[in-house]
């Protein structure tokens, strides 16, 4: 009989085994294997953050109230990647019957994730004064617009970033910074809260601030990094958008080795890149050099070359997910 390799697949190794002739499933263990994580969050931040956590093992349940998650109506397919694997639960919880049920889950419920208001989460009973006495293994992370003293300050992303300078108007944001960037820290701050109890440091609660989390996302062009007049902000001739004969290509040969590979192929002598007051003429020349080709023939090259440099929306095309157009189009279309 062959003997089959084995393959990892979502935490499951599979081998072909000589067993009886019979395929063999073993589950290899996760971070969070064995623990349950409650989620009344809606929108981006909550559902993202525990889509994270189970994929580190965790067993998710999603409470929804009667009119459904908001993300569900306005972008149903993320919706559906998102819950992937997890129980959702219908619940009224201003209702009797919906708190039985709650309290019910939370009596066997190791991490509870929220996104109301601290005083909504009064107003149904689930501010950390009464829940911790009932349920003393219970871990509770919080996430809210602002940090301390403005919990209660209603926002969303694009007040968030428009706070921190990182949007340009008219033209919105294409994704949402301060969303992801705040699931991101809730997990981190999930993951802190299970090693507090595992180490018995009595931390039972963090607070995720959208806001504040969003900030540190923002430090790139805080510090001028990415500032128009910046090293990464569209200043230096290596790290830019050029036009190629069809289309887009991005480059970023920030290393020395990127960069002379690139500069031989467009007969650019490299050491004029240590001046800054030359830049504006190697810039000249590669957006010459760049016209002569196509993005498909730009890529093949940088490919062989091993040069960091792709066509504008590549991995949008690869996926099947439409078409693409020059930079800024997909903002400036909002």
């Amino acid at each position: 009989m062959d003997r089959e390799k084995p393959s990892l697949k979502k935490g499951i190794l599979l081998w072909g085994s000589e067993w009886g002739g019979k395929r063999q499933r073993v589950r290899t263990m996760l971070p969070l294997d064995g623990l349950t994580v409650l989620s009344t969050a809606l929108n981006v931040p909550g559902p993202v953050a525990a889509f994270r956590l189970r994929e580190l093992g965790a067993r998710i349940t999603k409470v929804e109230p009667p009119g459904g998650d908001p993300l569900r109506k306005v972008a149903p397919s993320w919706y559906q990647e998102l819950i992937r694997d997890q129980e959702v639960l219908t619940l009224d919880l201003k209702a009797p019957e919906g708190q039985r049920i709650l309290h019910e889950r939370l009596s066997q419920t190791d991490l509870l994730l929220t996104s109301q208001r601290p005083s909504s989460l009064a107003r149904l009973g689930l501010d950390p004064d009464r829940l911790f006495p009932l349920y003393p293994k219970l871990l509770h992370v919080l996430l809210v617009g602002y940090g301390a003293g403005r919990e209660e300050e209603p926002g969303h992303d694009l007040t968030y970033v428009t706070q921190l300078g990182m949007v340009k108007p008219p033209a919105l944001p294409l994704t949402l910074v301060s969303d992801l960037a705040g699931a991101q820290r809730a997990v981190q701050e999930a993951l802190a809260l299970f090693l507090c109890r595992e180490r018995r440091i009595p931390q039972r609660q963090a607070v995720v601030s959208l806001q504040e989390a969003a900030r540190l996302w923002a430090a790139p062009w805080r510090c001028g990094l990415t500032a128009p007049e910046g090293l990464l902000g569209g200043a230096y001739p290596l790290y830019r958008f050029y036009r190629a004969r069809d289309g887009w290509v991005a480059v970023a040969a920030l290393e020395e080795k990127f960069a002379w590979r690139l500069c031989g192929e467009m007969g650019v002598d490299p050491q004029r890149l240590g001046q800054r007051d030359t830049w504006p003429e190697v810039e000249r020349a590669l957006a010459e050099g760049f016209l002569r080709r196509s993005v498909e023939e730009w890529e093949a090259w940088a490919k062989a070359m091993d040069v960091p440099l792709t066509g504008l929306g590549r991995e949008r095309e690869v996926m099947g997910e439409g078409p693409s157009g020059p930079p800024g189009s997909l903002a400036k279309g909002r």
